[in-house]
């Protein structure tokens, strides 16, 4: 049995990789502050299997304890908002850089093999080659963006002098079950999933035309459970994850309206300072260092997210 470490595991996409690891029978811990995070996101998983500590991963203590025995690091904990990033730019760069070099330093006094970091297509900014490949110029317009390619920078600094293997993913508009849809700070298809069962108007920031390669999150999963197993030596390692497709958000509307069967009634605000006007990922490097190939496309992602919505409607109905 493995032992591994998940940073942000009661969030999003932490939570979804958590059960995947407990699935195989692994002994996952789980650092969470839960300022976004729930535990409740676990109860389905045999707590046999999982070990929930409730810690800021700037907390060299508690980060220290919880890396004991582990061989990987699977760091998702982050302030992971573009908007709110620029209303709290210390904050993103304190939770960001900061938060990752403690992952890291605790990571190499405890001995861990490899530290899996999730990094952010918002690297590439508004540079207007597309599809964006690891080796695109990198153009950030948040701060958000500029921590995670800090934090980045530090994952290679901390392989090329200590030894410890790293490889950063550049998320691509991930989204799946265990996405909140509610905040000032929501993701898109969780939103507008939502206001979609709600019976509310989808807000669109901008004309509609804005592109991204959304991915579902077990795509996610799969990438980071072949990085956890790979033979190959990783140093700071740079690797898109996405789709390789890319589609309007209108015609993420159109699918929502599609798998609904109803329509969704739409209302446009101005665009978002911060937000990238279009997103398109090349994954041949991801393909080749790992073997990885998404096995899930949009319109096969949203019944499962609607479905969780779906379910956290009615939960929020009986409370």
């Amino acid at each position: 049995m493995a032992r591994y470490l998940v940073t942000g595991g009661a969030g999003f996409i932490g939570s979804n990789l958590t059960a995947a690891l407990a699935r195989q029978g692994d002994h996952v811990v789980v650092v969470d502050d839960l300022s976004t995070g729930h535990w409740s996101n676990l109860d389905a998983l045999d707590r046999g299997s999982v070990e929930p500590v409730t810690a800021d991963i700037r907390d060299a203590e508690a980060m220290a304890k919880a890396m004991r025995g582990v061989e990987v690091v699977f760091h998702h904990a982050a302030l992971g908002s573009v908007p709110l990033s620029i209303e709290e730019p210390v904050r993103a760069d304190s939770v960001n850089v900061g938060g990752t070099v403690q992952v890291l330093e605790a990571a190499r006094h405890a001995g861990v093999r490899r530290v899996i970091f999730a990094a952010s297509s918002a690297a590439y900014g508004d540079e207007p080659s597309l599809p964006k490949s690891e080796s695109s110029p990198i153009a950030p317009l948040s701060p958000y963006a500029v921590s995670k390619l800090a934090a980045e920078r530090y994952c290679a600094v901390f392989s090329a002098l200590y030894g410890l293997e790293t490889l950063c993913f550049r998320y691509f508009n991930i989204f799946g079950p265990h996405q909140r849809p509610d905040g000032a700070y929501a993701a898109a298809i969780p939103r507008f999933l939502w206001a979609a069962l709600t019976g509310e108007l989808i807000t669109i920031y901008g004309d509609g035309l804005t592109t991204r390669d959304f991915c579902f999150v077990d795509n996610v999963v799969a990438a980071n459970l072949l990085a956890a197993s790979t033979e190959k030596a990783l140093r700071g390692d740079i690797v898109n994850i996405a789709t390789g497709t890319s589609v309007t958000l209108n015609e993420v509307v159109e699918a929502i309206a599609t798998h609904l069967g109803k329509g969704t009634p739409v209302r446009h605000e101005p665009a978002r300072t911060g937000d990238v006007r279009h997103s398109s990922a090349n994954i041949e490097k991801a393909k080749e260092l790992l073997g990885y190939v998404p096995q899930c496309d949009l319109r096969q992602g949203l019944p499962r997210t609607a479905e969780f919505l779906r379910a956290l409607s009615r939960q929020r109905e009986s409370a």
